[in-house]
């Protein structure tokens, strides 16, 4: 069998028609999306181990999900901020 020569189908293309994919063009269609969560604000949050007292703790947990940004909002009402 002879495979030297072109396919007779149609939708065959010769592979060395193929686009460079280091053109700028591709190069957009195939770049990585960021990944994270974006910037909401202007004062990012700052990781940090905070030892509180289990009773401070389960109060705040009592209220569900979102405790810790209700334990953020309480400490900027108390310190002014």
């Amino acid at each position: 069998m002879n495979t030297n020569k072109p396919s007779t189908d149609p939708n065959w293309t010769d592979p060395d028609d193929a686009p460079d994919l280091s053109t700028a063009e591709w190069q957009a269609k195939f770049a990585k999306a960021k990944r994270g969560r974006p910037p909401v604000n202007d004062r990012p949050k700052v990781a940090t181990n905070l030892r509180l007292d289990a009773d401070v703790i389960e109060r705040l947990r009592r209220d569900g999900p979102g405790w810790q940004t209700r334990a953020n909002d309480l400490l900027r009402r108390s310190l002014g901020l």
